[in-house]
């Protein structure tokens, strides 16, 4: 990235930046690798072990390196409790669980994205700078995805939707229909959040604010209701924590691209017209996705009445499912299309993190996991409220997570793009937590930033910006 000094851009130094922040490098990998496409006609291949999942193990092995040299964040205890709970849950979950041997995997899976990669991104993540980094890693995700969905539907080649292979999913398939939605989703938010950020060079607010617009376009054609939803509320509010008038000004932006989009250029109007009626249906007229939904969180109670402290044991959803299931519940969903074959694939979680969370982890698991993410939300509401820290970190890190947490109203973990959320989990509990008092490493670390981006002439304004 440019670095903006004496009122000039100026060119960085690339080795420089490569040798003070290598240690970002597996996160920006962890994002990035998704980029790769699914093997063609695997179905499957979401609930495998992805490039992006080897990146995060390597993050997680860079980080215990960094740590046992000291050369890591110092986290407070609230933070180590915050980050380390959920740890606690997961054992109990995986150790009371029928089958404790098959719970092992899930066990893994949840260690990773809760746990694991969480702390590494808090620990390894040392300034607004390096947050700045990481953020644009989702924006540079989001629109090459973004626009491979674009082509998707322009050519008739994504998955099946009624009756049309037209719905964006990007490199994802028609296995993770979600994937190309929720990454879109969060290059946006990140985007929305810098073009608002005072602060931050007009120039790239501009950009970041361009960005956000032509984003709009792939998450309509996702045709995505959760994804518009948690969209849409995560932007409202990061609008409001910026100022009513600048979000006024986004505001007219976007709804002046949605006219011209779906009312000027016809782009998929009938069938966005037709999925924003579907939301408000779901109670009255519910179609069988919506009553299959219904019928898994109700199966997600039972679950719970049954074994309320601890659940089910993790991975135990499946196999509980269809003796609490009423018999609305039918085989599965159908996919197809994006160079896979018709397919039907089998209802495997309620679509819903948090009754996923109660069914298979009961209250204690519940409380270390959910309790932790309300703590960092409102630390984090309360961080930015206050004036402390860089604003434009704290508004990026506040509408992921409010995102996420939002989206689990009505989804769950579940194919590649679920590492992301250990990342986003991670950022904003580096908003939300800050370190103790700077010591000597981070000292060093803001002179050699200094040094690089300003030379002689003075550090540029907000390179070497810490939480």
């Amino acid at each position: 990235m440019s670095l903006a000094v004496a009122g000039r851009w100026v060119r960085p130094d690339v080795p420089g930046l490569l040798r003070r922040h290598w240690p970002l490098l597996p996160l920006a990998a962890t994002v990035l690798f998704l980029l790769a496409p699914l093997p063609a006609g695997d179905a499957t291949a979401s609930g495998k072990v992805g490039p992006a999942d080897a990146a995060s193990l390597l993050l997680v092995l860079v980080c215990a390196v960094q740590a046992l040299r000291g050369r890591v964040r110092e986290l407070t205890p609230l933070g180590v409790l915050v980050l380390g709970a959920p740890a606690v849950g997961l054992a109990v979950a995986t150790m009371t669980a029928g089958d404790p041997y098959a719970a092992l995997p899930g066990f893994v899976r949840y260690l990773q994205v809760f746990v694991l990669v969480p702390a590494a991104v808090v620990l390894l993540v040392r300034d607004a700078a390096e947050f700045r980094l990481a953020a644009g890693c989702f924006v540079v995700l989001a629109l090459v995805q973004g626009a491979v969905g674009v082509v998707q539907y322009a050519t008739h080649t994504g998955a099946s939707y009624q009756g049309e292979d037209v719905r964006a999913v990007g490199t994802f398939g028609p296995g993770d229909v979600m994937g190309m939605a929720t990454v879109v989703a969060y290059g946006l938010i990140v985007a929305t959040a810098a073009g608002l950020a005072p602060g931050l060079p007009r120039r790239l607010r501009r950009i970041a604010g361009g960005c956000a617009l032509v984003l709009v376009l792939p998450l309509v054609l996702s045709f995505s209701r959760g994804a518009w939803i948690a969209t849409f509320g995560a932007a409202v509010l990061v609008m409001a924590l910026a100022g009513i008038r600048r979000a006024l000004k986004v505001v007219a932006a976007l709804a002046a691209a949605g006219v011209v989009l779906v009312g000027g250029f016809g782009v998929g109007s009938e069938m966005v017209a037709e999925r924003l009626t579907s939301i408000t249906q779901v109670s009255s007229a519910p179609d069988q996705s919506v009553t299959d939904r219904y019928t898994m969180w109700a199966a997600a109670e039972s679950m719970w009445r049954e074994r309320p402290a601890v659940g089910v044991g993790l991975k135990g959803f499946p196999a509980n499912r269809d003796g609490h299931a009423s018999l609305g519940l039918s085989s599965g969903s159908d996919t197809a299309g994006a160079g896979q074959a018709y397919l039907r694939q089998p209802l495997l979680s309620p679509h819903n993190m948090y009754l996923l969370i109660l069914s298979e982890q009961g209250l204690i698991g519940l409380i270390a996991l959910v309790g932790g993410w309300a703590a960092l939300l409102v630390a984090g509401l309360r961080r930015l409220a206050s004036g402390g820290g860089v604003r434009d970190c704290g508004l990026i890190a506040i509408g992921l997570f409010v995102w996420q947490l939002t989206d689990f109203l009505y989804a769950d973990i579940g194919g590649p793009s679920t590492v992301l959320t250990g990342v986003i989990i991670g950022l904003a509990a580096w908003w939300a937590l800050p370190s103790r008092a700077a010591g000597p490493l981070r000292g060093a670390v803001a002179d050699k930033e200094a040094s690089a981006g300003a030379g002689s002439r003075g550090r540029a304004p907000g390179v070497a910006a810490r939480p």
